[in-house]
């Protein structure tokens, strides 16, 4: 129903002015394309993805350090073999690394991509923006609601990512269940 390209209108007779979305009558209620803009595909997200991920480690890479040190520190003092104290210290770093990484994954995205850039830095860099079906910005409650289905698109084997390189709109599967849209340009 839609270019994969620039996101106009396939159906015959529906016009979609520039700053207009116009719905035929055959679309379901509530669905529009993003007027005039081109959709972010599989290669480009992935590689926003990868600036993100640098940015971030490098953001919680002084807090993570401190955090190891220590715990090294605490071992080297230690002049017996690892026993019961030395694997909750262990898995009480890892636990602690595991949600510091996760709580700033989900916060970097998550406000970001409901602020006014609309993106991510990676995305950002790219000139790619998150929207709804309609091109409008969407919520904090949105991005997060985007941020943890990805949960949903690790689980299927990476199935759900892969999902945005062979759709219409090159929605992935979190895309479509936060009903939201990658698209390049301003």
């Amino acid at each position: 129903m839609f270019c994969q390209k620039c996101g106009k209108s396939l159906v015959v007779g529906v016009a979609t002015p520039l700053g207009g979305v116009a719905v035929a009558p055959s679309v379901p209620a509530g669905f529009a394309a993003v007027s005039g803009r081109p959709y972010g595909g599989f290669w480009i997200r992935f590689l926003a993805l990868i600036i993100d991920v640098i940015v971030v480690r490098i953001a919680t890479f002084p807090l993570l350090a401190v955090l190891g040190l220590q715990h090294l520190a605490w071992f080297r003092r230690m002049d017996r073999p690892v026993d019961i104290d030395g694997m909750v210290i262990i898995a009480t770093t890892f636990s602690t690394v595991s949600c510091i990484l996760f709580f700033t994954h989900w916060l970097y995205e998550a406000l970001l991509t409901s602020s006014s850039w609309q993106g991510t830095i990676g995305k950002h860099v790219l000139n790619l923006k998150v929207t709804d079906d309609f091109g409008n910005r969407i919520s904090f409650g949105r991005a997060t609601g985007r941020y943890f289905s990805k949960i949903i698109s690790v689980m299927t084997a990476y199935i759900g990512f892969i999902m945005a390189a062979f759709t219409d709109r090159k929605r992935a599967l979190h895309d479509m269940i936060a009903g939201t849209v990658v698209v390049k340009g301003n």
